[in-house]
């Protein structure tokens, strides 16, 4: 079968404790790859293992969501951390989710940069190679998500590693092809109508539509959905039926199937 194909990737794995976040259960009946937290920003043990098993039984991709170690701000505060210790941090989190993806008999098979983290190494090219010299010294095999045209992705590139772009279905865009900061108004997007739309667009016509109306190319393997947004399993939903009717294909964009 030709035509267009895209990930359906969202983030899971971020209840902590007695407070759940999201519905975890029900996105991955929807999604193709899970971008799990590991403890950083959000996440505990129990959390983490349970959304690993249940991925790993819906045939679910894993990927490691790594952040900031900041849980009280749900690792979407900037931290002025040095790189070396950012290094370690992401070595951390990665081999905490991949011991509970091989209890589930499964792998962590890529990696996505979280809230915070995942916006300044747009720019900050310290921590993007902070945060690209853990995964190469992981394990360089591990393809790497992240917004087009960024710093993350030119020096993940450079690094030797498999570099992911990604688009948002229910984010807006500045016309400089960045995210519009969550602190601003209209940042987050709630019409799964809409958001169906714009996914396909992005899909099956390489762009979007700006905060000021301006067509803004972007090219994308994988698109998110934010699964701790009110109604994310029907924004899900609709963005996964959106796509299929219009003919494109639903798929990992890691090859060879879950395992």
């Amino acid at each position: 079968m030709t035509g267009p194909r895209i990930d359906l990737n969202a983030d899971l794995g971020e209840s902590f404790g007695s407070w759940t976040l999201g519905d975890d259960d029900a996105l991955l009946e929807v999604i193709t790859s899970a971008n799990v937290a590991c403890g950083f920003h959000a996440g505990d043990p129990t959390v983490l293992r349970r959304t690993c098993a249940r991925a790993a039984e819906r045939g679910v991709v894993i990927g490691a969501q790594v952040g900031y170690r900041d849980l009280a701000g749900f690792g979407r505060r900037f931290i002025d951390v040095e790189p070396h210790d950012l290094t370690n941090d992401v070595l951390y989190q990665l081999g905490a989710l991949e011991a509970f993806a091989r209890v589930a008999g499964t792998q962590v098979r890529y990696v996505k940069p979280h809230g915070a983290l995942y916006n300044a190494i747009v720019h900050h090219e310290a921590q993007a190679e902070a945060v690209a010299d853990a995964v190469r010294r992981y394990d360089p095999t591990l393809p790497v998500l992240g917004l087009p045209g960024s710093v993350w992705l030119a020096v993940a590139g450079a690094a030797g590693l498999t570099t992911v772009p990604e688009a948002f279905a229910d984010r807006a865009y500045t016309p400089e092809g960045t995210l519009i900061p969550r602190r601003e108004p209209d940042a987050v997007l709630h019409d799964p109508g809409h958001v169906a739309e714009r996914t396909v667009r992005i899909a099956t016509r390489e762009e979007v539509v700006s905060s000021d109306g301006s067509l803004v190319p972007v090219r994308a393997a994988s698109v998110c959905v934010h699964g701790d947004s009110p109604g994310a399993v029907v924004m899900a939903t609709a963005v996964r039926r959106g796509l299929e009717e219009a003919g494109v294909q639903v798929l990992p964009f890691v090859g060879g199937g879950p395992g």
